[in-house]
């Protein structure tokens, strides 16, 4: 009896150290696109700094990244992204918390492409905003890949568009995801 209790609790503690819960990494890349159609100027940069947290166990998922990481093709679109628009010395980071809605559909530990249906907050320029997006989670060799893309109205979170570039600027931002995570070491 005793070896079997012996031998139950060793499986257990294998188990256990060898399943991973939780991924990370600290350089995922958010992108944005506010480009207005037939525009002969782009008006897009990336961050490749952004924080991402996976729990595969529940689904919560949570991202961040600095506003002044996001890179552009031109300095001066730089500097007036941060100073006029996305005042990041005000509010330096972006933050979105949220789940996988369809968390139990997806296989983790088994390679493959799963869609991925993602609810949460976002929080960028002192508001919070409900986020809803649909991507794509690629398991391969005990790594997540996370792809997903949405949308953002810049005035749902209070970014004002001068009038002298409104015409320049899209009102509305396309927002790339795209984090290659892998288990986080306890």
């Amino acid at each position: 009896m005793k070896k079997t209790i012996f031998f139950l609790a060793m499986i257990a503690i294998v188990t256990s150290a060898y399943s991973q819960d939780k991924y990370f990494t600290k350089s995922g890349k958010l992108g944005f696109d506010a480009t207005v159609p037939k525009s002969p100027e782009n008006i897009d940069a990336v961050n490749k700094a952004a924080l991402c947290v996976l729990d595969t166990k529940t689904g919560d998922v949570q991202f961040s990244c600095l506003m002044k990481g996001f890179e552009f093709d031109r300095a001066l679109m730089m500097e007036h992204f941060n100073e006029n628009y996305a005042e990041s010395d005000k509010y330096p980071k972006t933050v979105f918390k949220g789940v996988i809605t369809n968390n139990a559909s997806i296989n983790y530990t088994k390679d493959g492409t799963y869609p991925a249906k993602v609810k949460g907050q976002m929080t960028m320029h002192g508001e919070t905003k409900d986020v809803e997006a649909v991507g794509n989670i690629i398991s391969k060799a005990g790594k997540l890949q996370i792809s997903a893309n949405f949308n953002i109205v810049f005035a749902d979170y209070k970014i004002v568009i001068p009038q002298l570039v409104a015409d320049k600027l899209a009102k509305t931002a396309k927002i790339s995801v795209d984090c290659l995570l892998e288990p986080l070491k306890k």
